[in-house]
């Protein structure tokens, strides 16, 4: 009799921890159809924008000394142009992007023309244009540095576009000896190519 007494209380404890084992499983059944059902609605119409990245140039002169960078970002609006130089002439010089990415010293002519995909004219305030590799010009100081920022909307650093600065040939970006003067055809009687970076 006494032997029967002390089963029962165990059998009790057994379907206690067997109906709590049940519970459990519905719960995270129950949580699984939760998540499920999240994803599938989270899913649709919710695609992630393409985040932001950079690409670093090296600009060099014409004897293949770095004299500085320049930092492109991708924006919504098209590309971030950070530019930091020295040991340049004082004074104002044109600043483009050209068409390939190949950087030959001494005069850097491998780089090709003005980078112009739409077949535009030169020049910023252009009523046909401008070229999408027209860019403002830079102002050098008297001790030869330079630091400037602006943004480029006529490119993009997203491949397989067009106007893209990484299509398969790359792109350069040129500092030329002297001013662009905004309008005189082709590429504003800027002078020489001074400086030059490739853009891949």
């Amino acid at each position: 009799m006494n032997k029967k007494v002390a089963l029962l209380p165990s059998l009790a404890l057994m379907l206690g921890l067997a109906a709590c084992g049940s519970d459990e499983k519905k719960d995270q059944s129950s949580t699984g159809e939760d998540v499920e059902k999240t994803n599938e609605i989270s899913e649709p119409g919710n695609e992630m924008q393409p985040e932001s990245f950079t690409v670093l140039v090296d600009m060099k002169d014409t004897e293949g000394k770095t004299v500085g960078t320049a930092e492109l970002e991708e924006l919504g609006d098209g590309v971030n142009v950070k530019v930091k130089a020295e040991g340049l002439p004082e004074g104002k010089h044109g600043f483009h992007f050209h068409e390939t990415g190949v950087c030959e010293a001494p005069d850097f002519k491998s780089a090709g023309g003005h980078f112009n995909p739409e077949d535009t004219k030169h020049g910023l305030e252009m009523e046909d244009g401008p070229h999408a590799g027209d860019l403002p010009n830079l102002e050098v100081k008297s001790d030869g540095t330079v630091e400037d920022e602006f943004t480029a909307n006529n490119v993009t650093l997203k491949k397989d576009e067009m106007n893209s600065l990484l299509k398969d040939s790359g792109t350069a970006l040129v500092i030329h000896a002297g001013e662009d003067d905004g309008k005189t055809q082709p590429s504003g009687d800027s002078g020489d190519r001074i400086a030059c970076g490739v853009i891949k």
